[in-house]
């Protein structure tokens, strides 16, 4: 798994205070099942894997930090805010304590595919992303995870299959990588439930 784990875009940290107990509260629930599943967590390796992020009503993300994938409970402290970010530039400008996770500007573009998209889930699995690549909506494996290709790639599928509908999509060139969205977090959290039966 080269690369795996590594930002792969300019990361600009604007240190300031976390997100809140309040916007996290439900989120951090999630993330916290879905390490206990062994959904997101580390490698043997140490590279860490999955995340999770919402968008507010503001529009900004906030989202898991980098290498936050073996925590087995997050803080505030392990959450950052998106303030702003560019695919033509591969940049991401975040605030909080610590850096935005290396899938970001994935996240950011499904977000940008559809305004009823509050809540975006990536996590890793092996038999899941097994049985479902190529049957379900799945990325060109010859796009890496965590560039501006990736969100472009997001896009393309999202508008060309019927993944909006489904609401979860394979990543064929992120071994084990499987991304869903929803509503909200319950409505995301239900659509990945859904998919591992």
């Amino acid at each position: 798994m080269i690369n795996e784990g590594y930002i792969k875009f300019k990361c600009l940290l604007i240190e300031g205070n976390p997100p809140t107990l309040e916007d996290l509260s439900e989120l951090n629930e999630c993330r916290n099942t879905l390490y206990r599943m062994g959904l997101i967590g580390m490698y043997a390796d140490g590279i860490g894997f999955g995340n999770i992020s919402i968008k507010k009503p503001d529009g900004r993300i906030i989202i898991t930090g980098s290498k936050t994938g073996a925590c087995e409970k997050l803080n505030p402290e392990d959450y950052c805010t998106i303030e702003n970010y560019s695919f033509e530039s591969n940049n991401v400008i975040c605030s909080g304590a610590i850096k935005a996770s290396s899938e970001t500007l994935t996240h950011a573009a499904l977000y940008e595919c559809s305004k009823t998209i509050k809540c975006v889930i990536h996590i890793h699995s092996h038999l899941l992303w097994n049985r479902l690549i190529n049957k379900i909506p799945t990325t060109s494996p010859e796009v890496e995870y965590g560039t501006p290709e990736m969100a472009y790639e997001i896009k393309r599928i999202f508008t060309e299959t019927n993944a909006e509908d489904i609401k979860v999509m394979v990543m064929g060139g992120h071994k084990e990588g499987i991304i869903c969205f929803g509503e909200n977090v319950s409505d995301c959290y239900a659509n990945l439930i859904e998919n591992i039966k």
